[in-house]
C-alpha cells in the first residue's frame, strides 16, 4: 500500500513540475499590444509563445544581441493586433560594414 501511495505522490508531483514549465512562458496571442511591449521593456529579453508550436526571442535593445549580430523591428501575433511592434529580433545582417 506504501508503495502505491508513493507512485500516486511522485506522478502528481511530475504533473505540476511540468505545468510549471508550460506557464513558463508567456503567450503572445494572449496579451495585447501594449502589454507585449511593456513586458519587453520591463525585462529586456522575452521568449514568447507565438503558436501552437512556435516560440520567438524578442529584445528591447541591441544590447541583448551577440556581438555578431545587429537588431531589427520584430512584429508578432497579439489579441489585439496581428502585426504588433512588439520589440526587436536578434540576427546576423545580410552585409556587414
Amino acid at each position: 500500500m506504501k508503495s502505491i501511495t508513493k507512485i500516486i505522490s511522485i506522478a502528481v508531483f511530475l504533473v505540476l513540475s511540468m505545468s510549471q514549465f508550460a506557464l513558463a512562458r508567456p503567450d503572445l496571442r494572449r496579451m495585447t499590444c501594449l502589454e507585449a511591449q511593456q513586458m519587453v521593456l520591463r525585462n529586456g529579453s522575452v521568449v514568447f509563445t507565438t503558436g501552437p508550436y512556435t516560440f520567438s526571442r524578442y529584445v528591447s535593445d541591441r544590447r541583448y544581441c551577440t556581438r555578431e549580430e545587429a537588431a531589427f523591428p520584430q512584429l508578432g501575433p497579439t489579441r489585439d493586433n496581428p502585426k504588433c511592434l512588439v520589440g526587436l529580433e536578434c540576427r546576423q545582417p545580410l552585409f556587414s560594414n
